[in-house]
């Protein structure tokens, strides 16, 4: 995840992510407000990549029966 900056030019805050300039807003405070948004759904998405990638885990309900094995 980039690092987020807020920067004032005149009147007005520039929303930045790493090098990049992303949002021009009047309101520091909103600026401020929408970039803990914006980083809360992200972590919010991750966490549900994570919970939908395939476990790496063995379920024992699919493992072949052993006993009759010679």
């Amino acid at each position: 995840m980039p690092d987020y900056s807020i920067v004032r030019v005149g009147n007005e805050y520039i929303v930045q992510a790493g090098e990049k300039s992303i949002l021009k807003i009047s309101s520091r405070r909103r600026a401020a407000k929408l970039v803990t948004e914006a980083a809360e759904l992200l972590d919010q998405e991750t966490a549900m990549r994570l919970e939908d990638a395939p476990s790496i885990s063995c379920d024992s309900d699919i493992l072949p029966d052993t006993s009759e094995l010679p």
